[in-house]
């Protein structure tokens, strides 16, 4: 096989990165040029059924072995973080190479929606100078994120020929900046028993236990706090109850769980019983009345947000990609943003879409050209406080990863959701996505002049509002002269 790749060779020296630059202890080799498009490749090798660890093993073979990591055994951002930090002494010492790696790199992420978002948190809160773009490669089931940025939804191919195509588009991607989300949740810790309400297993990986080291307001006494991100949704309800019971189910028969193909049928089997909502589903558990919402659209200025009573699931919405690709937001027409204020979705306009759905008949208005769910809001920021003693747990999901929330009896769950800056991801020419920046994007409203204050707001708030908790802020440690560094 190795023969049939001689000619792509030339090709393959646009990603390649030197071993020194990837091994702090390896010794300076001489470099004629730096690659065109340096990438380092994270692998999920459980992704996909059995696809993840065959695409692992093509990536090392068409690849420099040390710039394809298997995320099953190193994080992302212990990589980062070494590798950032040898970028940076080379520098130092005048490594126009290291100068160049820099500047040009990318990262692509192949598993599921949950494995992407767990590289964008770690981006996002590493805080480096240079913040690579990110290509996802589709390895999941649902695959949102990469549908969303024209890479496709189905599972790719894992032999050679279908890698060299994908790094082929790497190369041609451009630069699309989206919104990213912070998600703060807290509750009221437990008198007896446990001082974790929720099973650690249970914790998608873009939840993070947050303990605070500074007073202050947001230092409420006896409250557990967690943080993180999402970049593609959240939702709550019996979605996400379908969602969970899914992933239940995989956990205890992973065997049954090999291919996509296979993934999405059993997903459809157990997503039929939201046809049926109101058996497996009471009204006490609908939305309106478990929970008081309210949506920030003004600096400042909440409002608390009705929401229809039939309501069993509601979706804030970053991108336009959700259930497998479909839009829950749809395009308003043009009477729309006039009457109530509301735009097409942007992935960079510091607006969340805010859609609910009654039950499964409902949801398949989204298979109509136009189809969509019920527009609640677009909003800056987003809080959710659950009534005391209604239920004894919801369902919630952040981009594609379910978990059973409890409810405690005698307390309140409160859930924020606020705007926090943005990352870099890779598009294609088929990407669905629309920035807000883009030329042939009609102009918005008077929304666009409060963005900046909403960028100080969020990140103003309190300790835990300022990162997603995936990871420590990259620092350069003191014995390295920062004075001599870009």
């Amino acid at each position: 096989m190795a023969t049939n790749f001689h000619y792509d060779f030339e090709f393959l020296r646009n990603f390649l990165i030197p071993n020194y630059i990837l091994q702090p202890e390896a010794e300076v080799e001489s470099v004629p040029c730096a690659p065109n498009c340096p990438v380092l490749v994270f692998v999920n090798s459980r992704s996909g059924g059995q696809l993840g660890g065959s695409l692992l093993s093509t990536y090392r073979s068409l690849l420099n072995e040390k710039q394809v990591f298997d995320l099953g055994e190193e994080a992302p951002d212990a990589v980062l973080r070494r590798i950032f930090l040898n970028l940076e002494k080379l520098k130092l010492n005048g490594d126009e190479i290291a100068v160049d790696i820099q500047k040009q790199l990318r990262l692509i992420v192949a598993g599921g929606d949950g494995t992407a978002g767990w590289l964008l948190g770690v981006v996002c809160d590493l805080k480096l100078s240079h913040p690579p773009p990110i290509a996802t490669v589709p390895l999941g089931t649902g695959n949102n994120l990469p549908f969303a940025f024209g890479w496709g939804k189905k599972n790719p191919g894992t032999d050679p020929n279908s890698v060299v195509s994908f790094l082929n588009q790497v190369l041609k991607a451009r630069e699309m900046k989206i919104d990213n989300w912070h998600f703060l949740m807290r509750m009221r810790a437990p008198t007896e028993g446990s001082c974790d309400p929720i099973a650690p297993l249970e914790l998608p990986h873009s939840l993070h236990a947050f303990h605070r080291v500074t007073e202050g307001e947001h230092n409420v006494e006896g409250c557990l706090t967690f943080r993180g991100g999402f970049w593609n949704y959240f939702s709550m309800g019996m979605d996400a109850q379908v969602s969970y019971a899914f992933h239940s189910e995989r956990k205890l028969h992973p065997e049954k769980f090999k291919n996509q193909l296979v993934n999405q049928s059993t997903y459809a089997k157990i997503g039929s019983t939201w046809f049926f909502a109101p058996l497996f589903h009471p009204s006490s558990m609908n939305i309106s009345q478990m929970a008081k919402v309210e949506i920030m659209k003004c600096h400042g200025d909440w409002k608390t947000l009705h929401i229809p009573h039939g309501i069993r699931s509601v979706v804030c919405l970053n991108l336009p990609s959700f259930s497998g690709g479909f839009n829950p937001w749809g395009t308003p027409n043009n009477r729309k943003p006039h009457d109530r204020g509301l735009t097409p979705p942007y992935v960079d306009d510091g607006l969340l879409e805010v859609v609910g759905f009654r039950d499964a008949w409902h949801g398949l208005v989204l298979l109509a050209p136009k189809g969509h769910g019920t527009r609640l809001a677009q909003a800056h920021r987003i809080r959710f406080e659950f009534q005391k003693g209604v239920a004894d747990h919801t369902y919630m999901r952040i981009d594609g990863e379910p978990w059973k929330q409890p409810l405690p009896a005698n307390e309140s769950v409160v859930v924020e959701i606020s705007h926090l800056g943005q990352v870099n991801m890779l598009a294609t020419s088929n990407c669905r996505s629309k920035s807000v920046n883009d030329p042939l994007t009609p102009s918005r409203h008077e929304e666009d002049s409060d963005e900046e204050d909403f960028e100080e707001d969020s990140t103003q708030s309190g300790e835990e509002f300022r990162k997603f908790g995936a990871a420590d802020t990259f620092k350069i440690p003191d014995e390295i002269d920062i004075s001599h560094l870009s």
